[in-house]
């Protein structure tokens, strides 16, 4: 999973690569970001602000490691490859490390503390189904398509949009959802304690990575090697690309961070949730009338501003810190020529991403990395049910000009 330390010395010794950066975007990107925080801190809180600086460090980590569920996922059903998979079982281990025992004793500072613990019920499998599936198409998954689109990328802004929608019409629909058969909420640190809640949270993580280890090894006799990055120190930070394994113990602590200055895990698509409302009742819809909309947190976040909500600032944070990492590695260079077919591909997988991520308590972030984390057995059901609706994406790539499963 590493990056192999078996270059020479003398290849260590090379000069590095000149440092190069677009000057324009990169100081653009850093005037926003630094304006962003600044109004955040006079229209809401110094507080909020900090919550802000978070997202900015997750779109630095995300952008220059390549840190998404939809690509790792991808490599494991059609290259057999599993290393990004393993990595993202790393990272989820970790926080489950610190978040179970500071869920079941409390925050060390004072202050109630919320994990992502949801029931476990049809809605969690149908939605996480969709949004598996979506992701293959919409081109990445919620944190995915937060980092691509503010690196640049023309298509991951349609797909943002799209999930935008549909994350509008899922809170339409969730209430009847609900409904639906469904057990009640089961947290593992409630049953098990909260030393036991974590062992079995990562004996469960280890058998997972295990059949990712099999699964690669069957196929290729052996598991993935990385070189040594041609890149070392401030350039490496600067330009990219980061570690996975050291990107995924950056983003489990700075998930650890967000739960004790927020109160709650790190999530990201019930902001765009009020996102679509607040439009929506810009334009006239009376979502304050529909029955999630009612519900107390809902509520609070539709009445207030948009900065008030600790989602959509992080959400801002990790846009803008995105566009600053493309920027300062020299990549800021939007693609507005994009194929229909894959433009259709990414407004159908951003609709389907919004819907079953509202469905299913969460996306990649929320139900899985957070949910998991948090002990909640629901997280379990998303995995599971994501991945396969994400193999049945992979096979419906081809029919818009992407890539699918290879032809043997």
């Amino acid at each position: 999973m590493a990056d192999t330390s078996g270059a020479s010395a003398r290849a260590q010794a090379a000069p590095l690569p000149p440092f190069t950066f677009d000057r324009g975007p990169a100081a653009i990107c850093a005037v926003i970001f630094a304006a962003v925080a600044m109004v955040i801190a006079q229209a809401v809180s110094l507080h909020q602000m900090v919550v802000y600086l978070i997202g900015g460090v997750l779109g630095l980590a995300l952008y220059h490691a390549s840190f998404g569920f939809t690509g790792g996922w991808r490599r494991m059903v059609v290259e057999r490859r599993g290393r990004a998979m393993r990595a993202q079982l790393l990272m989820v281990a970790v926080a489950a490390i610190a978040f179970i025992p500071l869920l079941g004793f409390g925050s060390p500072f004072g202050g109630s503390l919320v994990g992502a613990l949801a029931p476990v019920g049809v809605s969690v499998l149908v939605g996480a189904l969709i949004f598996g599936f979506g992701m293959q198409l919409g081109g990445g998954c919620g944190s995915g398509t937060l980092f691509t689109a503010g690196g640049g990328s023309a298509r991951m802004l349609v797909t943002l949009a799209f999930f935008v929608i549909g994350a509008l019409l899922g809170t339409a629909h969730l209430p009847m959802w609900l409904t639906l058969p469904s057990l009640p909420t089961v947290g593992l640190g409630s049953v098990f304690g909260p030393l036991g809640g974590v062992v079995v949270t990562l004996v469960a993580l280890a058998l997972v990575a295990l059949v990712t280890i099999f699964v690669e090894r069957a196929a290729h006799g052996s598991l993935e090697t990385v070189s040594a990055p041609s890149r070392q120190g401030m350039v490496r930070f600067l330009h990219g690309p980061w570690p996975l394994v050291g990107t995924g113990l950056l983003l489990a602590l700075m998930n650890v961070v967000t739960l004790l200055v927020t109160g709650h895990p790190w999530s990201i698509t019930f902001g765009f949730g009020v996102w679509g409302a607040k439009i929506a009742q810009a334009m006239g819809v009376g979502v304050e009338n529909w029955a999630f909309w009612n519900w107390p947190g809902p509520a609070r976040a539709l009445h207030n501003s948009v900065l008030a909500d600790d989602t959509s600032v992080m959400n801002f944070g990790i846009l803008i810190g995105a566009a600053l990492a493309s920027a300062l590695a020299g990549k800021f260079a939007p693609k507005v020529r994009v194929p229909l077919a894959s433009l259709i591909a990414a407004a159908i997988g951003g609709v389907l991403m919004g819907y079953g991520a509202r469905l299913a308590f969460g996306c990649n972030i929320g139900a899985l990395f957070s949910g998991i984390a948090s002990g909640s057995l629901h997280g379990w059901l998303w995995f599971a049910a994501a991945f396969a609706g994400s193999a049945l994406g992979i096979a419906v790539r081809p029919v818009f000009g992407l890539d699918g499963f290879k032809k043997k």
